[in-house]
């Protein structure tokens, strides 16, 4: 369920990458050709993007289907930039949290969205919210699985983690707590991208150039697109792409 999208690179319209391609991000939200659950993904969308100078990334996100939004369309033939996180959703369960549980999440400089469900939602996790800080609980933004996770994430970033850290213990951390869950999650800051593999299907596509992709899946053909491993780390900059093997949670 989801898909979603991340790039760094050289300054480009936004479209370039979710809406031109032939398997664009946009055609993704109705015809995905990897997601393994669910088909459709109309619960809502999103684009966060950096701008020269800015370190806060701005956002437009709606609670509907991408390709009935004429003003995403429009936004991303003119808006352009060298660092964005975009995300189509297939909801969980039924909420009516909106385009408030809709990708990306964000914080200070940070993007954030998760592809995947946490099993057992929310019984399973809830020594996990408990754990946390009521004010950290209270700010949540949406009470669907997604936005606990991205809680989770926050909480380990302002204890000290780095990026990397911060995401593969939490994936591990949910993986205990609710076994079968699928945790791809994908986070940036504008120079870094960090995602993980974990139940669901994740690319890269490197170059040319200092310009790296990770996608839910690849929207060309390309033959330069790699599949990511499951249960795999996946750290990245414009320059380099490093996969690392996620630990097996124990009990």
């Amino acid at each position: 369920m989801c898909r979603h999208i991340a790039y760094l690179g050289p300054s480009v319209a936004l479209g370039e990458l979710l809406t031109l391609p032939p398997h664009s991000l946009v055609r993704q939200s109705w015809e995905p050709r990897s997601q393994r659950h669910g088909t459709v993904n109309a619960d809502g969308f999103g684009v966060g993007w950096y701008a020269d100078g800015d370190p806060v990334p701005g956002r437009y996100r709606r609670p509907g289907p991408i390709w009935g939004d004429q003003t995403f369309a429009d936004l991303t033939r003119v808006v352009r930039s060298t660092a964005l996180l975009a995300a189509v959703r297939d909801a969980t369960g039924a909420d009516a949290d909106g385009e408030a549980a809709a990708a990306p999440f964000a914080a200070g400089p940070l993007l954030f969205s998760h592809n995947g469900a946490v099993k057992g939602w929310p019984h399973s996790v809830a020594p996990l919210a408990a754990a946390l800080p009521p004010a950290e609980l209270l700010s949540l933004t949406a009470r669907c699985d997604s936005a606990l996770v991205w809680a989770l994430v926050r909480h380990r970033l302002t204890e000290g983690d780095a990026l990397p850290q911060a995401v593969a213990d939490t994936v591990v951390d949910v993986a205990v707590a609710a076994p079968e869950s699928r945790l791809n999650l994908l986070l940036t800051d504008g120079a870094t991208i960090v995602a993980t593999a974990w139940g669901d299907t994740l690319s890269y596509l490197a170059g040319p150039g200092p310009r790296t992709v990770v996608a839910s899946e690849p929207y060309d053909d390309d033959p330069r697109w790699r599949t990511v491993p499951d249960r795999t780390l996946l750290t990245a900059t414009r320059a380099d792409v490093l996969l690392t093997p996620l630990k097996e949670p124990t009990a």
